[in-house]
């Protein structure tokens, strides 16, 4: 397991294992800083050791022996001090796991935009959800089996957080929380659920899942959530949004695309420019 060095965190280790919060009697303190840690074996004695790339050089611990500039010896109950926050390596992050082709991680609120705009008809789900939400983790593997039974819609995975500030100015506070969006209607439907509730989610996929054509282009977040994140600089303000206006679709800035919007619809065939 990799991790890395930044925030203030104890860790402790005992013959490989890794413990976090312990302050056992000895323990060996780096100054405040940044680096990175990796955990192993010495390839010699077999014994675990800890690798630090640290200030550009790296140490090694052991309950063996020790490198570098360390004289002391780590007892085979070790801890060290540092200002670290843990990042879980790659092979522990559950929600990379089972992802299906229709399944896209959003990495932007303006990456969120674009993949609503660009869904043309298509069923798009947004499935919000944070690491260390449990009910997230436990249904993780039935989101990616529908997704995988459902190949036509498109699922978005949205990292709350990672992507907070986005997930608040959408008024995103419980998880695991869904969205159902289609073309130009929008936003279709939005609940949470859970393993114990997941009929909800299977009975939504049923009832938006029929394929069809919008009349128009797709709306995507509505008018109030992209203010929002304009206000918040989540997004440009001049950013460029198709609005219909009588029997064509043009191009217009968010603020000119609401003010089209608060006229009459005009139901005339469309003209794509």
């Amino acid at each position: 397991m990799s991790c890395s060095a930044k925030v203030g965190t104890n860790i402790s280790g005992l013959n490989g294992a890794v413990v976090f919060g312990s302050r056992t009697k000895g323990a060996l303190g780096l100054p405040s800083s940044s680096g990175s840690l990796s955990f192993g074996e010495s390839e010699k004695t077999k014994f675990p050791t800890l690798r630090i790339d640290f200030m550009g050089r790296q140490l090694v611990l052991s309950d063996k022996r020790v490198l570098g500039d360390w004289s002391r010896k780590a007892p085979s109950s070790f801890s060290l001090r540092a200002q670290a926050s843990i990042c879980v390596s790659r092979a522990m992050r559950w929600w990379e796991k089972t992802l299906q082709p229709n399944t896209l991680e959003i990495n932007s609120a303006q990456e969120l935009v674009d993949s609503l705009l660009n869904a043309g008809d298509r069923l798009v789900v947004v499935d919000f959800y944070s690491p260390g939400c449990g009910g997230c983790k436990a249904l993780h593997p039935k989101i990616c089996q529908l997704a995988e039974s459902n190949p036509s819609a498109i699922f978005l995975k949205v990292n709350y957080e990672e992507l907070r500030t986005m997930c608040q100015c959408l008024h995103i506070h419980v998880l695991p929380f869904f969205r159902f969006y289609r073309g130009s209607e929008g936003r279709l439907c939005s609940f949470s659920c859970t393993n114990a509730t997941i009929k909800k989610f299977k009975d939504a996929i049923v009832k938006h899942g029929v394929e069809q054509c919008s009349i128009g282009p797709a709306k995507g977040l509505d008018d109030s959530e992209l203010a929002k994140l304009a206000d918040c600089g989540e997004i440009p303000r001049d950013l460029r949004l198709p609005v219909v206006t009588g029997n064509m679709v043009m191009m217009a800035s968010l603020e000119k695309r609401a003010v089209t919007r608060m006229g009459t619809e005009d139901k005339s065939p469309l003209i794509i420019v």
